[in-house]
């Protein structure tokens, strides 16, 4: 096996573990210390048990060096490959196989961890046809949040990418901060620009149900909110976060009615609605939306969990807006802005 892309495949097999970020980038830096010094030298430098003289390379990543020179598949990626990407089985599995993209991203424009060009081409990699960045809106200082200006500019870079990216389209987007009155953290010109919005609460999450959920259905009613974003705002690991408590009918109601999706946040320790609150949102007829809410590219592979979720709780993969082709996800979401809001 080629060396430097063992190290890559470990690399982003880690982010899907999520592994610390300098474990990861321990791993990136010595793909390029390997891939910097060409085969001679390399073939050299292991004949000679001296790897570690290369910048970058500890004894870890020079063991991973010295399985794939020798021929086979170093140890610490053959556990990697069977343990940070476990498969979905049976009705999630053909769900899995169903879907043509994701619709809720991140990149270093705002909390993520990795350029917009590098989460594309994972995603293309892993067999997406398109891929939607929803970096962060103002209001969520926090993680850096896009104002107008800066979300601007970055529709201008993703026109530059797609110029670039054959039979692949990145989606323009954004998750847009559901504000505690229901109005979205952005112009409503602007968010008229994007090819998706995904609507998610960040604050307050503790508001007592009557009022989370007239927030929350003041924002699914909102002409340009394509999908509410992990709607209960639950954290299941560590510490965790109990869910926001709302009139899940009301809001799930509501979503069908406006034809606004709901997501399966596919996140490890969101993993959000809850099955109980998503076998609602399907009872209810609610359109649904599989995504992984990535913040680096290995973590686009954790669509298996959502699509777990999904099947568990009877969707139909009809009703999965990622699910779709293109032009029917783009014409779903140009409908919305198109009916002004929506009672």
């Amino acid at each position: 096996m080629e060396p430097v892309a063992a190290l890559r495949r470990i690399a982003y097999l880690l982010e899907a573990t999520q592994a610390p970020s300098y474990k990861v980038q321990a791993f990136r830096r010595a793909a390029e210390a390997v891939d910097s010094v060409g085969p001679a030298r390399l073939a050299q430098l292991h004949r000679a048990d001296q790897l570690q003289r290369l910048d970058g390379v500890g004894a870890t990543t020079a063991r991973v060096v010295a399985e794939a020179l020798g021929g086979s598949v170093p140890g610490y990626l053959h556990h990697l490959e069977q343990t940070a990407r476990p498969e979905p089985e049976g009705r999630a599995a053909q769900l899995r196989a169903a879907l043509r993209g994701d619709c809720h991203g991140h990149t270093d424009w705002s909390d993520g961890a990795s350029p917009l060009h590098e989460m594309a081409q994972a995603a293309r990699q892993l067999g997406h046809q398109y891929w939607t960045v929803t970096d962060h809106s103002p209001r969520l200082t926090v993680a850096h949040g896009l104002d107008a200006e800066r979300l601007a500019r970055q529709l201008d870079v993703v026109a530059a990418c797609n110029e670039e990216l054959a039979l692949f389209r990145i989606l323009t987007g954004i998750e847009v901060d559901i504000l505690p009155d229901g109005t979205l953290d952005q112009s409503q010109e602007l968010l008229g620009r994007l090819d998706v919005v995904v609507a998610s609460a960040h604050s307050q999450l503790r508001m007592d149900a009557a009022a989370m959920t007239r927030r929350l259905v003041t924002a699914v009613r909102n002409p340009h909110t394509d999908i509410l974003g992990h709607c209960t705002g639950r954290i299941v690991v560590g510490r965790g976060r109990p869910p926001s408590t709302f009139d899940t009918h009301a809001v799930f109601d509501a979503c069908a009615a406006t034809g606004t999706a709901v997501e399966v946040n596919s996140r490890p320790e969101r993993r959000d609605p809850p099955a109980e609150l998503l076998r609602v949102a399907v009872e209810a007829g609610c359109l649904l939306a599989v995504d992984t809410d990535a913040h680096a590219p290995g973590q686009l592979e954790w669509l298996g969990f959502g699509c777990t979720l999904a099947a568990e709780a009877g969707a139909n993969p009809e009703r999965v807006v990622n699910a779709w082709p293109l032009h029917e996800l783009l014409a779903w979401t140009a409908g919305h802005g198109a009916g002004g809001y929506r009672a």
